[in-house]
């Protein structure tokens, strides 16, 4: 089959990756790229580097957050989903 309705075909090369992963890659990133945006709009370089530091330091503890929750969630065999309704769950 081919044209623009073919099915896309799974890369054996990649690894799945994981949102946790992707979020803290985006963070990383604009811990460099609002720095660079302050420098580029007059903002001292003191002030830029403590942005770039502040950032990264909650980026850090946000990593290790989402961490320790997903460790969290694993032990407890949690479903991905949001909530589920138990057996003896009144329903209306």
């Amino acid at each position: 089959m081919s044209g623009p309705h073919r099915p896309a075909e799974p890369t054996s090369g990649a690894p799945d990756r994981d949102g946790v992963t992707d979020l803290v890659r985006w963070a990383a990133f604009s811990c460099f790229l609002v720095p660079v945006a302050l420098l580029w709009y007059g903002t001292s370089f003191a002030g830029a580097v403590g942005t770039a530091c502040g950032l990264a330091a909650v980026t850090g503890a946000c990593r290790l957050l989402l961490r320790r929750s997903e460790r969290v969630a694993a032990r407890r065999g949690a479903r991905r989903g949001g909530r589920h309704a138990g057996q003896n769950t009144p329903v209306d």
